[in-house]
């Protein structure tokens, strides 16, 4: 089983002897992988965790239920809390530390006077209907950086915003750690994995799938027709219309560069080199707010 901490000098205490350690079959001091989560774990945070033991030594998962990246009125009180179910999820994939601390033991101070801001990055997307959240994940990732001190962490892509976010974060504040994104894992039927799937009622359920479905054939009529603005923008509303369609409210659905790079515009996109695209999505289905995307292949 893991081993459970709940405060950040015991979970510091313990690894600090892997710092600077070195054994006969090693040639440098083992290496150490981060994986943040908020609970309530899937087979897509497990992906998570294998892949963080594939490149590091020590794996540390931390679980906690982020409030500085709650908004009002979003799902802080009722978001599922299952730590212990999650531990026993996470000895099956050889987890080595698991990180659940306190609130308190976060933030001495709630709303914390501190801020890790992230520019313009963050005002499209997720950012515009969900202000401030990425101010919250902005501090908290900071300061499981500085708490883990990783050589590694990894991330999924389905929150391909966030991830963006926080490879610019490493790049500007300099941290010495590898980030690694992992492709979504998907249910059988093409659903993204996540843990808010679970607020979807049996008959929206069956719907979601069309999320995936929209994208996928959205990246088809991009990748084998005429890329003129007219005409991909002819392509986004039908499939806004097949996803409206099929019960869903859309919040966004946007092509842009897979950098998220917002300088150039929907007009040149097409035409900039070494870049491909990415479609992203945000609508809601029922109580569930569900985010998922797709690379397209230009050239």
């Amino acid at each position: 089983m893991p081993i459970i901490h709940h405060h950040i000098s015991a979970l510091r205490a313990a690894l600090q002897p892997y710092r600077g350690q070195k054994n006969e079959n090693q040639s440098s001091q083992p290496r150490i992988a981060l994986v943040p989560t908020m609970g309530n774990l899937h087979d897509g945070h497990l992906k998570l965790v294998k892949i963080a033991k594939q490149h590091a030594d020590i794996v540390v998962v931390s679980i906690f239920v982020n409030p500085t990246q709650f908004g009002e009125g979003e799902d802080f009180e009722s978001y599922p809390r299952t730590l212990d179910e999650d531990v026993a999820k996470l000895a099956t994939v050889d987890t080595d530390y698991v990180f659940a601390p306190s609130i308190d033991e976060m933030y001495p101070v709630l709303p914390p006077p501190t801020s890790v801001l992230a520019g313009a990055i963050t005002t499209q997307l997720c950012g515009q209907s969900r202000p401030g959240h990425f101010d919250g994940v902005g501090i908290v990732v900071s300061k499981l950086f500085n708490i883990v001190q990783p050589d590694i962490a990894v991330f999924g892509q389905k929150d391909y915003q966030q991830l963006a976010i926080i490879k610019q974060l490493v790049r500007d504040l300099s941290y010495p750690i590898d980030i690694i994104g992992a492709s979504i894992v998907r249910a059988v039927d093409g659903l993204a994995l996540s843990s808010r799937n679970q607020y979807l009622s049996t008959a929206e359920r069956q719907i979601a799938p069309v999320l995936h479905q929209a994208l996928q054939y959205l990246a088809e009529r991009l990748e084998t027709g005429e890329q003129s603005p007219q005409v991909v923008q002819s392509f986004l509303i039908e499939t806004q219309l097949r996803i409206t369609d099929a019960g869903f409210t859309i919040d966004y659905l946007e092509i842009k560069t897979d950098t998220l790079d917002s300088v150039v515009s929907e007009t040149d996109m097409f035409n900039v080199e070494n870049k491909n695209l990415i479609i992203l999505v945000a609508a809601w289905l029922g109580r569930a707010r569900l985010l998922d995307n797709q690379l397209v292949i230009i050239g």
